[in-house]
C-alpha cells in the first residue's frame, strides 16, 4: 500500500513539475513559440520539425504536448497540424538523449540510441494513422487539446506494444553500432606501484601484489573474449584483444622494474618469497597473454577467413575446457592473494583433471575424423592445438600452487619410481 500512494505521489509530482514548465516556459517564450509554430506547421514535415526544436528547448516531450494542446484549443494550431507537432516532438525526446549522453562511456549510450531506434520504430507507425485519429477518435472527445494529449499517450503506448518483443534484436544492433571498446592504455596503466612506498619494502611488495591483481584481471578479460571470438568469428574483438595483450606486457614489465627497486636485503624470509611469488606471477601472466595472442591469430587465419565451424561436438569440448579454464584462472587468482594451501591443493587437483580432459578430447577428436566428419577434418589442426595451448595455459595457472605447498611442506614426493641400475 505504502509503495501504491509513493508511486502515485511521484505521479502528481510529475505531473504538476511538468505543468509548471509549461506555465513557465509559456510566460517568457510564450509570443515567440507561438510564431514559431504558427510559421513551422504548413506542411507536415516542418510541423515535425518544429516539434523537434520546441522539445529541445523545453527538455520534455510531454511538456511540448501541453503547450500545444493549449494552442489548439486556443485555435492558433490545426489538430492535424498539432499531431504532426507531436510526432516530432517524441522524435526530438528520442535525439534529445542521444545528443546529452555523446560525451558518456559506451555503455551509457547505448540506451538512448535504442530508445531513438524506438521512437523512429512509432514515428514511421502513428504517421499514416493521424488521419484514422481524426476521423475515428475526435468525434468521442469533443475537447481539442485532451486529443493531443491523449495521441502522446496513445504513441507511446504503441511504441511499447510494438516493440517491447523486439529489445533484443534492437540491442544486438545497439551494440555493433556502439561497440564496447578495450579498456585503453591510460585506464590500464600501473596503478599501485607508488614509488614512495619502495622505502617501506614490505608496503612495496603489497603494491607489486596488487598491481599483478590488475594484471591477472586484464588477462582474465582476454581470457573471456578468445571464447567469444571462438564462437562468433569475431574479427574486431580479436584485434582489440590483441592490442590489450601489449598491455599485459606493459604491465609485466613495470611490476618486474619495480620489484628490482625493493631493496633485497631489506627483506626478511617471508617477503623474500612473496617477492619471488609475484614475479613468477606476473611472468605467468605474461606468458598466458603471449598464448591468448597466438591463439587468436591461429582462429583468425584458419578458421574466421575461411569460414570454417568446429563440429558441435568439438565446439562443446572446447567450451568445458574454456569453463573450466576459466574457473582455474579464478582459483590461481585467490592462491595468489590469500596463500591458502586448501586451495593451492585444490588447484592442483584440477591440474590433473584438465590433463585427463585434454587427453580424452585428444582421442575422441580421432575418433571424428575416423568417422569422416567434414568440420572436424577441416579444423583438425586448429582443434588439437587449440586444446593443447589452453592445457598449457592451464599449466601455468596451477604452477601458482606449488611455491605454496612447498612452503607448508605439503607437496607429495615424485612419483617418478628409482631405477636400480643393471648390474647393481
Amino acid at each position: 500500500m505504502t509503495q501504491l500512494l509513493n508511486l502515485l505521489a511521484a505521479i502528481a509530482l510529475l505531473i504538476w513539475g511538468t505543468q509548471l514548465v509549461r506555465t513557465g516556459i509559456l510566460r517568457v517564450f510564450g509570443a515567440n513559440l507561438r510564431q514559431l509554430i504558427a510559421h513551422s506547421v504548413n506542411t507536415r514535415l516542418t510541423a515535425m520539425l518544429s516539434g523537434i526544436g520546441v522539445t529541445a528547448l523545453v527538455q520534455s516531450s510531454t511538456a511540448t504536448a501541453l503547450i500545444v494542446s493549449s494552442f489548439v484549443g486556443q485555435g492558433l494550431v490545426s489538430l492535424s497540424s498539432a499531431l504532426a507537432v507531436m510526432l516530432g516532438a517524441n522524435l526530438g525526446s528520442g535525439i534529445l538523449a542521444v545528443v546529452t549522453t555523446l560525451k558518456s562511456n559506451v555503455q551509457t549510450r547505448q540506451v538512448p540510441l535504442g530508445n531513438l531506434i524506438f521512437k523512429m520504430v512509432g514515428v514511421a507507425i502513428m504517421a499514416p494513422l493521424t488521419g484514422l485519429w481524426l476521423v475515428h477518435v475526435s468525434p468521442h472527445v469533443p475537447d481539442t487539446a485532451s486529443l493531443v494529449v491523449l495521441f502522446h499517450l496513445a504513441f507511446n503506448l504503441v511504441v511499447g506494444v510494438v516493440c517491447i518483443g523486439f529489445t533484443g534484436p534492437v540491442a544486438r544492433i545497439v551494440q555493433k553500432v556502439l561497440r564496447e571498446e578495450a579498456p585503453s592504455p591510460a585506464s590500464t596503466r600501473p596503478q599501485h606501484l607508488d614509488p614512495s612506498a619502495l622505502a617501506t619494502p614490505s608496503l612495496a611488495i603489497s603494491c607489486a601484489a596488487r598491481e599483478a591483481m590488475h594484471q591477472a584481471d586484464l588477462v582474465e578479460t582476454m581470457l573471456i573474449g578468445m571464447h567469444t571470438v571462438v564462437r562468433t568469428d569475431d574479427l574486431q574483438l580479436a584485434e582489440d584483444l590483441r592490442k590489450l595483450d601489449d598491455q599485459v606486457d606493459g604491465l609485466y614489465s613495470a611490476i618486474k622494474y619495480y620489484l628490482t627497486k625493493i631493496s633485497r636485503e631489506a627483506l626478511d624470509e617471508r617477503e623474500s618469497r612473496r617477492w619471488a611469488d609475484i614475479m613468477s606471477f606476473t611472468i605467468n601472466m605474461e606468458q598466458i597473454g603471449d598464448i591468448i595472442e597466438r591463439v587468436l591469430m591461429d582462429v583468425e587465419d584458419k578458421k574466421i577467413r575461411r569460414g570454417r565451424q568446429f563440429s558441435e561436438a568439438g565446439m562443446q569440448e572446447i567450451n568445458e575446457l574454456h569453463a573450466r579454464l576459466l574457473s582455474n584462472l579464478r582459483l590461481a587468482m585467490s592462491v595468489f592473494l590469500n596463500g591458502s594451501v586448501r586451495d593451492a591443493q585444490k588447484l592442483l587437483e584440477e591440474k590433473a583433471r584438465f590433463r585427463d580432459l585434454e587427453h580424452t578430447y585428444a582421442a575422441t577428436h580421432l575418433a571424428r575424423l575416423s568417422d569422416n566428419t567434414l568440420q572436424s577434418i577441416e579444423t583438425s589442426s586448429l582443434h588439437i592445438d587449440l586444446i593443447s595451448e589452453l592445457k598449457r595455459i592451464n599449466s601455468l595457472l596451477c604452477s601458482v600452487a606449488y611455491p605454496i605447498l612447498e612452503s607448508a611442506g605439503a607437496l607429495a614426493p615424485s612419483r617418478l619410481r628409482e631405477s636400480t641400475p643393471p648390474g647393481v
